[in-house]
């Protein structure tokens, strides 16, 4: 035997054997009981369950969406939450955002920082991790001090993050989980 057949014979045999040792080519029994009988209930549960897709489900929304901040509702209600205060850093892949110095202009010696980390796309109480620096100095921007606040002011800021979260996912919820609507051809009508 050529030795070029010999290696194809043997990666052959060798894919093979991987391929037997997957999960989604192994035999899995089903019941009729877990699967309606009528075909609309059936592509309901498959869409439901995110086994299904639909062919002409971006007719709807239009073209050219980049909505990646949409899927994600907690980053979404973060970034709306602490919009009024000047982004310093938005990293979305390293699921981080800091804000630069704010103040509102009733004490222009002191000023507030917040470092917000997304620990779990979740919408949980510890999917975030938020720190809120203070900035207090004594004449303008000179002999400053610089203290983390641990107090009420993050837990409410956590809160109307979290609050606004549970929002979005259930509106996002509720605008994909569609009633999908099945219609007869022709040929099964008969």
């Amino acid at each position: 035997m050529k030795p070029m057949k010999f290696l194809n014979v043997v990666l052959l045999i060798f894919s093979l054997a991987l391929l037997n040792s997957c999960q989604a080519l192994k035999y899995k029994k089903v019941s009729a009981k877990d699967y309606p009988p009528d075909p609309k209930l059936r592509v309901k549960k498959n869409m439901e369950e995110g086994r299904g897709w639909r062919l002409m489900d971006t007719i709807d929304r239009g073209g050219g969406k980049f909505d990646f901040a949409s899927s994600n509702p907690l980053w979404r209600a973060t970034l709306d939450t602490i919009s009024f205060m000047p982004l310093m850093s938005a990293n979305y892949s390293g699921g981080i955002i800091i804000t630069d110095w704010y103040s509102d202009n009733s004490d222009k010696n002191e000023s507030v920082k917040i470092s917000i980390r997304f620990l779990s796309n979740e919408v949980r109480s510890n999917s975030l991790e938020i720190k809120l620096f203070v900035k207090k100095c004594l004449t303008s921007n000179t002999n400053c001090e610089i203290s983390e606040n641990t107090g009420s002011v993050v837990k409410e800021l956590n809160k109307s993050i979290l609050r606004k979260a549970a929002i979005y996912e259930k509106k996002f919820k509720d605008k994909n989980n569609k009633e999908y609507i099945y219609t007869e051809t022709p040929s099964e009508k008969n």
